[in-house]
Parts: C-alpha cells; structure tokens; sequence
C-alpha cells in the first residue's frame, strides 16, 4: 500500500499539471493507495482556496476518491459523514473534526455558533454546545 500526500492527490483531482497529473493516475493505477484524514483535510482547503471549486464539486470528487476500489481510508466512515457535511454546507474541516470526535463522552464544543447549528441540524442525535 502506498500512502499519498496532498499534492498527489490534488494533481489526480485538479488535473492543473498534465505531467504531474498523468503520474498520479499511474501511482493510482498501480498500487493499493492509503489516504489519511489529514491528507483529505489539506486536500479541501487548496480546492477550495487555490483552485476556487465549491463545496459541492469537492463532495462529489472526494466521495469518487475514497470509492476508488483500490483507495483505502484511514477512517472512510468519518470521511464519508464529513464530505456528506461539506455537501450540506458545513465547513469541512469542522465536520471532520466533529466526527472523529467521538471518543468524547460529554460530547463537542465550539464557539462557532453557525457550525453548532448545522451540526445539530445535520447530526440531531449528539450533543454539540457553545460554551
């Protein structure tokens, strides 16, 4: 298994670079490819800031990604809720970091009332609060 950074996977996706590009699809063709939450997070970031795609652009090119047959996730379930989250409208980082927060017994907390409102909204049956 071969484990991918950022830029690999924003040369796949963006297809900026077309030497850059076709190497990436070659590393995807040729190996199991690990993708971390990390590498996911980043990934939101610069398709959003550099390369301006919206959230819905970017839902729908991860959720092709960690459905790759030969793409292995570090946790696909907290993948899949947070680019579902993202699709929705939520920050995407905030939801990542809601739903692999669920370890906490007592629940989340933020100061970012609009992210606890539609995180209530999207996800009803846990706890989230302001503090």
């Amino acid at each position: 298994m071969l484990a991918v950074d950022t830029n690999v996977v924003i040369r796949f996706l963006a297809n900026d670079n077309a030497a850059q590009h076709k190497r990436a699809v070659a590393l995807f063709r040729a190996h199991d490819i690990w993708l971390t939450k990390t590498v996911l997070l980043e990934s939101e970031w610069v398709l959003r800031s550099a390369f301006g795609f919206g959230a819905g652009d970017i839902a729908q090119a991860f959720r092709g990604l960690i459905h790759l047959p030969n793409v292995h996730c570090e946790d696909r379930s907290a993948m899949s809720s947070a680019i579902d989250a993202l699709a929705a409208g939520m920050d995407f980082a905030d939801a990542l970091h809601f739903v692999c927060s669920g370890q906490a017994d007592e629940g989340f907390a933020s100061f970012d009332a609009r992210f606890v409102k539609r995180a209530r909204k999207h996800w009803p049956d846990t706890v989230i609060r302001v503090p």
